[in-house]
């Protein structure tokens, strides 16, 4: 589309490419012009951190606060005891209070690095839906909210269909999830003023759903912005990696891991990332982006560097820098990699180099791990690992041992 904005903060978002759809261009720009917009974005506690596949929302919640903006983070406490059924397979399994308030307090260590609690007026706000979602009354929800809700439009929704269409049961608890966030919305209006829901395009008929409802019971216009759901250019899923999810915690993924995940970006992604989750002008991310041959790689150390100083601080990005370099430039062995610690007991007579590699987490399974083996693909301090069968004992561990799984992957075993 052709819309020029007014505002920071939506030159920002179709610049960059964070801007997939939204209800109303015009007048949320002309809103966001007019003073302070409160806008929220709401994390469900499925898990003790977030991982990359949300970035691109925080980022898009740090964009707003820095053009002078209020970012809301809203804390799932009650729709993470429904699930969200949005385009999954199965149903979710049902966390406990406490599991859902342990999850929150891992994951509200993330925002506190993206954007800033403060008392001022673009200080954002930690709010937590199960304030007003735990006090509802059913027969009064049911008559004052329920009576909003066409099933015949709820059962449009391409995630609902998606699921019936594959003949996949949908609970009853599952398809209340969407009246409940489109109320989270209503409440977030007639609490804070808040005006945007920001979320991942697959959330837009939950989104709508909150607008229409606030117009319909407050007679408020309030705004809805999607960003497109990443995949990276050969088509993998953004935030998952070789070995499992890509967490934003780093006692789930250490900054140096954290750091060779966005080393390892595809080269024809190396542009767009840049612009999403770092804060180097567009030029610079233009010309990075088109950098070709091993030149790309400064690139992908620059957007490694970026990404994971925002994440885990300036010092976690230039040791982690560090340590890649020792490793692959002059085959040393790195104070920052995965590392696993043996006892004295564990280690006995001696442990297999199978059990090694899955206690690295290089293999997932000592099949695995023996395949590996068979197909060239581990090395030991650097050397070709064919035996499958070393035993590696306490002599052997006098000093650490590299273990390396193809020329990026590698980890530490020493002796505690």
């Amino acid at each position: 589309m052709t819309y020029h904005p007014k505002s920071d903060f939506m030159r920002v978002m179709m610049e960059r490419g964070f801007l997939a759809d939204c209800t109303d261009y015009q007048g949320l720009d002309e809103a966001l012009v007019q003073g302070v917009v409160p806008g929220y974005i709401g994390f469900d506690a499925t898990a003790k951190s977030l991982h990359v596949g949300s970035l691109i929302q925080i980022m898009m919640l740090r964009w707003l606060q820095k053009t002078g903006h209020k970012p809301i983070t809203l804390m799932g406490g009650g729709t993470t005891k429904v699930g969200d059924p949005s385009f999954r397979a199965d149903e979710r399994p049902l966390l406990t209070p406490a599991q859902i308030d342990d999850n929150i307090d891992g994951i509200k260590q993330v925002f506190a690095k993206y954007i800033s609690y403060d008392d001022g007026d673009t200080g954002a706000l930690m709010l937590n839906n199960a304030e007003w979602l735990d006090e509802l009354n059913y027969l009064d929800f049911l008559r004052d909210i329920g009576r909003h809700f066409s099933v015949n439009r709820m059962l449009s929704f391409e995630s609902v269909k998606s699921r019936l269409d594959r003949e996949q049961s949908l609970s009853f608890l599952e398809f209340n999830y969407m009246i409940l966030q489109a109320y989270d919305f209503l409440e977030l209006n007639r609490r804070y003023g808040c005006l945007i829901q920001f979320g991942g395009s697959d959330q837009w008929g939950n989104i709508v759903n909150g607008i229409d409802l606030t117009r319909r019971v407050l007679d408020h216009q309030i705004f809805g912005l999607t960003s497109p759901l990443l995949t990276t250019s050969d088509g993998k899923k953004m935030g998952k990696s070789a070995d499992g999810a890509v967490w934003l915690n780093a006692d789930m993924r250490s900054p140096y891991e954290f750091w060779q995940f966005w080393r390892n970006t595809t080269d024809a992604d190396v542009g767009r990332f840049l612009k999403l989750y770092t804060e180097l002008p567009i030029e610079e991310c233009d010309r990075l982006g088109a950098l070709e041959g091993s030149d790309i790689n400064d690139a992908k150390i620059i957007l490694a560097n970026e990404v994971t100083t925002l994440c885990h601080g300036a010092e976690a990005a230039a040791a982690a820098e560090a340590t890649a370099r020792e490793v692959f430039e002059k085959g040393g062995i790195g104070d920052d990699l995965p590392s696993v610690t043996l006892t004295l007991d564990e280690v006995g007579d001696g442990i297999s180099i199978v059990q090694l590699i899955v206690r690295s987490g290089l293999a997932k399974t000592g099949k695995e791990a023996k395949r590996l083996i068979a197909e060239n693909g581990a090395k030991i301090d650097d050397a070709p690992l064919t035996d499958a069968g070393l035993m590696i004992d306490t002599s052997a561990l006098a000093n650490p041992i590299k273990l390396s799984a193809g020329k990026k992957r590698h980890a530490l075993v020493k002796l505690g």
